[in-house]
């Protein structure tokens, strides 16, 4: 087993990881854009396109206490491995679909793997950088998630288009093996192994739960551009949206290195706070536009605000918690994300019959999902205020 004990970021095993994880959200981001839009094309409402948008975290959210303890316990790579094969069965099941109660039969299967392939990775990753690089560490690994956030929403969207739902989910399934294959060739960082056992603090980490509440209020917005933007731009009658994705991940491999490095050197407040704002401002542009330059802007927008506050706040959990609790603090900041993604749309499906039962127009409706995304936002803002003593006092040596 090789030892990541190395004062380099591009260290073998951190490699390893970022190439696995890569593929995966490569896979995840074709389809995910997609799955909304096939439920939308099919007669759904918005209410209920909202929960197929969250209905994933349902088991996401049932399987942590069984699994949260585990990651500490058994092998990463094989409980990687075995996520990523149930995430591939649910694509196939998509694939399959001609009715919209498949789609949330699919979606449920999904939750079980995806609530746990990105803890995993990211404990995986935090495991074999050097301490004193976690942050700008963190924000390279991201650098591959924004890749696949870049191209995969539009060539998913476009794939759509000219082949229809069912056989881009098939593709999906096969980008998604080539993951399992890189998955397969991983190794992991020898750590000590705790008891399994399901007890409250081998599920949720007591020092992660500030900055997971952070990350908590920032994903609800998240959830509303990936569950309504395709559908509000076509009510806009803006094409190409997919661009959306393309531009807000590029601007994100352009931010997020720099932003890691404002955070170990100056401290996660610098870069946190401003982040919140920009990402909020984003939001009110997204309610207002009208053209796909204006959604372009918004996106680069989003990028800055988001691409660098959502990093830190990880990092900043990651330092707060002992290395041998690094697998339940990962999980901890992802029960809270898997909260935000449930109620996100679930709010903005919500937001808009209400607004429609008004006499709101449907596009106008659409808008006002954008425009309530703030509150969270705004919510965010404030707790950072508060526990900003912490994030200020941080021991960047």
């Amino acid at each position: 087993m090789e030892n990541a004990k190395t004062d380099k970021i591009w260290n073998p095993i951190f490699i390893s990881v970022f190439i696995t994880n890569f593929c995966i959200t490569m896979g995840q981001n074709m389809m995910n854009t997609l799955i909304t839009k096939f439920a939308y094309s099919l007669g759904a409402a918005a209410g209920v396109v909202g929960m197929v948008a969250s209905m994933f975290t349902i088991t996401a959210l049932a399987v942590r206490p069984f699994s949260s303890p585990a990651f500490d316990s058994f092998s990463k790579k094989k409980l990687l491995i075995i996520c990523l094969v149930d995430v591939m069965i649910a694509f196939v099941i998509y694939g399959c679909a001609h009715n919209v109660s498949t789609i949330i039969v699919a979606r449920l299967i999904q939750g079980i793997g995806h609530g746990c392939i990105t803890p995993l990775c990211l404990a995986m990753a935090g495991d074999s950088l050097p301490p004193d690089k976690l942050g700008s560490g963190i924000g390279v690994y991201m650098i591959g998630s924004s890749i696949s956030q870049a191209v995969g929403p539009n060539i998913g969207l476009n794939l759509s288009q000219a082949l229809g739902f069912n056989k881009t989910f098939f593709i999906g399934v096969g980008v998604m093996c080539i993951g399992l294959i890189a998955c397969f060739r991983l190794k992991e960082v020898p750590h000590e192994k705790q008891p399994y056992r399901i007890r409250l603090n081998t599920i949720i980490s007591k020092e992660a739960i500030p900055y997971s509440l952070l990350l908590m209020m920032l994903s609800i917005a998240v959830s509303s551009i990936s569950s309504f933007l395709a559908i509000y731009a076509g009510l806009r009658n803006v094409a190409n949206i997919g661009f959306y994705f393309t531009v807000n991940a590029v601007s994100l491999l352009v931010i997020r290195p720099f932003a890691g490095r404002i955070s170990d050197k100056y401290g996660f407040d610098k870069v946190i706070l401003p982040g919140i704002v920009f990402f909020a401002c984003a939001f009110l542009l997204i309610s207002r536009s009208t053209t796909l330059p204006m959604f372009l802007l918004a996106a680069v927008i989003a990028a800055f605000g988001y691409g660098i506050a959502f990093p830190a706040i990880q990092s900043v959990s990651l330092k707060k918690v002992p290395v041998h609790k690094r697998g339940a603090g990962t999980s901890t900041n992802y029960i809270f994300i898997d909260i935000a993604m449930l109620a996100g749309p679930l709010i903005g499906g919500a937001v808009v019959e209400a607004s429609m039962a008004r006499g709101v127009s449907e596009v106008l409706s659409y808008a006002s999902v954008y425009k309530v995304m703030i509150i969270p936002m705004a919510i965010a803002f404030v707790y950072s205020l508060i526990i900003r003593k912490d994030l200020v006092g941080f021991d960047r040596r």
